[in-house]
């Protein structure tokens, strides 16, 4: 299986189209979630992994750089789904712990195995969230 960052991609279509199954159904499915969940994020390619929604950052040192709202990657033993994102209640991918069981989950993080094990539901929940709230690290 190929991993994200063995991949030499410019676009988000040949990063898929690299993608071997059944890891390649479920990439294309979450990118096709992504983008009519929120539509607002422009899809690109960053760090070797497809990302959705630019996003550039300053610390109050005078740290910064540039990221992305949403990311996907395709892992050896799994899918990360990335919602770097916050609000008052805190990071948005951390209050889906209970949504979406089959997962580890951490503060911006999603990680599964197989698409099928995860709430269509929640999951497009969790990406509008993602896309609405404000942007984190």
């Amino acid at each position: 299986m190929k991993m994200s960052g063995s991949l030499n991609v410019t676009t988000p279509a040949d990063y898929i189209e690299q993608l071997t199954e059944p890891r390649k159904s479920d990439i294309a499915a979450l990118d096709k979630l992504i983008r009519e969940a929120a539509p607002k994020l422009e899809p690109f390619i960053h760090t070797g992994m497809l990302a959705y929604g630019r996003w550039h950052y300053k610390y109050e040192s005078g740290r910064e750089g540039d990221w992305f709202r949403i990311g996907l990657a395709s892992n050896k033993n799994y899918i990360s789904l990335y919602v770097c994102a916050s609000d008052e209640r805190g990071y948005c991918a951390e209050r889906y712990k209970d949504a979406l069981p089959k997962a580890n989950i951490g503060k911006s993080c999603v990680r599964f195995k197989r698409l099928a094990d995860l709430d269509a539901k929640a999951l497009r929940k969790l990406i509008k969230e993602g896309a609405k709230a404000n942007a984190a690290m």
